[in-house]
């Protein structure tokens, strides 16, 4: 897939997770695979404003390149001023999010809210177009708001249209939040009538399912979010996968708490102790999943507040997994 300058394998990409989605976590996914990630939200007021707290998401490291910074807003004169503002942070792409579903970015109009005005969303994607110049401007957009509502395919040709490089398209409304299961027809319909990439997202948590994304929709790259969570491991599954035709294991528990520990120091690295351990307590429980005595891990991990605790809890799940083995 074309993206600018940028040629990107048919492999998967790190979808932008908010809260969840840092620059530690972004560098181990790329590590592990991903060809190409997108950074957490930022707000173009606060960007405007000279936050820092909003500044600090807009760093990127060496290790997690190509890497796209996302904005929302619902002001085109805002958003294309942080789009200025974030080109000094040398991003490969700009991502303008029409899909975020929660109610505090919903309701005030940025995110999925903008699916139900697409005049003011092609005055944003035009207003980012501009500001960003040689930078390619990509959209990540819903299926539509709600049931009635159902313009995914509208939005996309508005985007492009506008000077959307690329859209992605998760295929639920907002109302669905993240139920009933995706929608893959929606993005099939998108990619039939843009002559622009498109990037097909949600419920993708194995290589089957980004081979089944990839064959239903005839998308041009995958993207991955909550099914990395704990496990971006399935990066590397992908890209071997669609690369040599290699279906690799999942990994052993060992690796399994070498990773969590190498993505939580890393965030100490970036965050401070204090702040990436209470953000690690999540993280920590996605690594659990499917572990023997899950339950009681993640209930651990939702007190963890050092580094040696955490180093602590993988021990006293590894110590648990091998007795188990031997029994």
């Amino acid at each position: 897939m074309n993206l600018g300058t940028l040629t990107l394998p048919k492999t998967a990409a790190l979808a932008p997770m908010a809260g969840l989605g840092d620059r530690a976590f972004r560098e181990i996914c790329a590590e592990m695979g991903a060809c190409y990630v997108v950074g957490e939200m930022a707000s173009s007021k606060g960007l405007t404003y000279g936050s820092a707290k909003t500044a600090q998401l807009l760093e990127i490291g060496k290790a997690e390149r190509p890497c796209a910074l996302q904005l929302f807003g619902d002001e085109p004169l805002t958003m294309a001023k942080a789009a200025r503002v974030s080109l000094g942070y040398a991003p490969d792409a700009l991502d303008i999010n029409m899909g975020c579903p929660a109610p505090k970015i919903s309701g005030s109009g940025s995110g999925s809210a903008l699916m139900k005005d697409l005049p003011l969303a092609g005055e944003i994607i035009r207003a980012v177009a501009e500001a960003a110049g040689r930078v390619p401007v990509t959209v990540k957009m819903r299926k539509g708001w709600d049931d009635g509502s159902v313009n995914a395919v509208q939005a996309a040709l508005l985007a492009r249209k506008s000077g959307a490089a690329a859209v992605t398209v998760h295929g639920r409304t907002r109302v669905q939040i993240y139920a009933p299961p995706v929608d893959l027809s929606i993005i099939a319909r998108v990619k039939q009538a843009l002559d622009i990439p498109v990037i097909g997202n949600g419920d993708v948590c194995s290589v089957q399912d980004a081979e089944r994304m990839y064959q239903v929709t005839g998308c041009d790259l995958v993207m991955v979010g909550r099914g990395a969570l704990g496990a971006p491991w399935l990066f590397r599954q992908i890209d071997a996968y669609f690369r040599k035709g290699r279906r690799l294991p999942d990994p052993e528990p060992e690796e399994r708490m070498a990773v969590m520990l190498r993505h939580i120091e890393r965030a100490c690295g970036y965050k401070g102790e204090h702040r990436a351990m209470r953000e690690a307590r999540a993280h920590a429980g996605h690594y659990f999943k499917g572990w023997p005595g899950a339950a009681e891990l993640r209930r651990r991990a939702g007190k963890l507040e050092t580094f040696d605790d955490l180093e602590a809890l993988a021990r006293f799940a590894l110590d648990k997994s091998l007795r188990l083995k031997g029994e």
